[in-house]
């Protein structure tokens, strides 16, 4: 019997032994595939000219970081992107690892703050000071950055990429048809009484040369804050920053949108608009609209358009008559839209399911993106194919840098990068040092082409702006600032159109208008931003 009871113990105690090296092997199949590399699970989005699983950067980290991708794709779509990932994260089916794309879909203030505090998202503060230089060395030495990155508890959920985009830091800018300007004998306007001297012009002496009177002066579009007309006609009169509405004058924040300076501002642009002189399209159509207006078949109709680039309103090939004017000097101010390129948020992130191995090489993976020849490996691609040290007599973007890459454009994709998912850091001074052809009416010379239109508006925003780049909101107030947010500048913005189409009048309306400003919550709005504010200053 104490042998029958013996043998039954070992029995159990072997099959104890085979659960534990199942569960075992079961943990390390997770964790590492059959060459010993780490597994990781990666959202991620593909276009339509890459292949991830084959393509040869993600071939390079699985090699250089001992890696083995899982992919969760989602395409380029903004709005599929989002649910997709939402979905992901709401049902609790999420990846280790996220690297999106900031202009297609990243994670908002509010997500950061909310999947932080729940947990879903771990803070990279510890993983950043241990395991990567690079981004350390660009939290310390860009401070914008730093507090762009860091939410108000203090961690870092979620990184952004560093795209100091030039041309995208003043997006407001107003391109009028040079040709037409030659044509009819005019030079650039500088005031507002001179633009609209020479949208009279546009509209009255055909300068298309067709014998029809079918010119329309200045257009703009409704799909964009940059679209706008109203930024850069109203910053003449009171600085508009296209997002808040929001002034700050010796640190106090006020709203710029029911001021008498704004009245004015209004009172200028609706007598364009009586004059017939401002397209009624340009506070209603899509950016397919505006596009089309541009490339008109018949004939070029357009004089003068809101936007950051002409490619946003007419095709560069078929019409390269547009250039950039400087901002235009009003009774008040000649002040410029200011939008710092990076804004808070995120596109990189680890969740809670990532092992310690895996959260160390992908915050490595970021580190190395976080390097000129890692962004230039993982966003460009390969030397000789996807782009070329400089040649004698090349020149730069910023003619007064030494160029560093040429890009080539293949016929066909190299699918060599991970585009624009793995845009983490382009320095202005890097960007800026970019070959591009001295020709900026060519599509080689665009880039050249933004440069020196962005000159012009350059250190023309005021000194004290509110930064709604790197504006944090506690997670106690994010659902009421949400809300006034909204009501609030859905206001502005529909009363301005309604003041300068004639719906509502600025003699009979206006008090009410600011009167509904204030049942809305405008000090409230103001209140918040106040303390925001001073949150990103302390």
């Amino acid at each position: 019997m104490k042998w029958k009871g013996y043998h039954t113990w070992l029995i159990f105690v072997a099959l104890m032994l085979v659960l534990v090296a199942c569960n075992s092997d079961e943990e390390t199949s997770e964790e590492e595939n059959s060459d010993g590399a780490t597994n990781m699970s990666v959202f991620i989005a593909e276009n339509g000219e890459q292949e991830l699983e084959t393509n040869s950067f993600t071939e390079f980290a699985e090699d250089k970081f001992d890696i083995k991708f899982d992919f969760q794709k989602t395409g380029y779509d903004s709005t599929a992107a989002k649910e997709k990932r939402q979905i992901s994260l709401a049902s609790g089916d999420y990846p280790e690892v996220f690297f999106l794309v900031d202009w297609v879909d990243k994670f908002s203030p509010s997500e950061v703050l909310k999947y932080g505090e729940q947990g879903a998202l771990i803070p990279l503060n510890d993983l950043i000071e241990e395991h990567a230089p690079n981004i350390s060395k660009v939290l310390e030495e860009r401070e914008d950055f730093r507090k762009i990155a860091t939410s108000p508890d203090g961690n870092i959920y979620s990184m952004p990429g560093l795209e100091e985009c030039f041309h995208c830091t003043w997006p407001n800018k107003l391109w009028l048809n040079t040709e037409w300007l030659n044509e009819l004998g005019l030079e650039a306007p500088k005031t507002h009484e001179e633009l609209k001297e020479v949208l009279t012009a546009f509209k009255e002496q055909d300068p298309n040369g067709n014998g029809e009177q079918d010119e329309i002066p200045l257009s703009g579009s409704a799909a964009s804050p940059n679209h706008s007309v109203i930024p850069i006609l109203m910053n003449g009169f009171v600085y508009d920053d296209a997002q808040t509405r929001l002034l700050v004058n010796d640190g106090e924040v006020s709203f710029a949108a029911n001021t008498p300076e704004w009245r004015e501002g209004l009172e200028y642009i609706r007598s364009l608009y009586e004059e017939g002189l401002i397209d009624s399209g340009a506070f209603t159509q899509n950016r397919d609209a505006f596009i089309q207006l541009g490339n008109n078949a018949d004939a070029l109709i357009l004089g003068a358009a809101a936007a950051q680039h002409p490619w946003e309103f007419i095709d560069n090939e078929n019409h390269p008559a547009f250039d950039a004017i400087e901002p235009l000097q009003g009774p008040n101010h000649q002040y410029a839209t200011y939008n710092y390129p990076v804004t808070n948020g995120g596109t990189f992130a680890i969740t809670n399911k990532a092992s310690e191995e895996v959260q160390v090489k992908a915050i490595k993976l970021l580190d190395y993106m976080f390097t000129i020849d890692g962004m230039i490996r993982a966003h460009i691609g390969v030397e000789g194919e996807d782009w070329v040290q400089p040649e004698e007599g090349d020149v730069a973007i910023n003619e007064e840098l030494e160029p560093n890459v040429k890009l080539l454009h293949p016929e066909e994709p190299t699918n060599n990068n991970w585009s624009a998912a793995a845009q983490y850091y382009q320095p202005r001074e890097f960007r800026d040092g970019q070959v591009q052809a001295e020709d900026i009416y060519t599509d080689e010379g665009f880039e050249r082409r933004l440069q020196e239109a962005t000159y012009l508006y350059e250190g023309k925003e005021p000194e004290e702006k509110f930064p709604f780049w790197a504006a944090w909101y506690p997670e106690d107030v994010q659902d009421e600032y949400s809300t006034l947010e909204t009501n609030i500048l859905d206001n502005v913005e529909q009363s301005a159109v309604q003041f300068i189409t004639g719906e509502l009048s600025l003699e009979d309306d206006w008090d009410d208008y600011v009167a509904g400003l204030e049942s809305l919550g405008v000090d409230r709005y103001v209140e918040i931003n106040q303390a925001a504010y001073d949150n990103y200053e302390n």
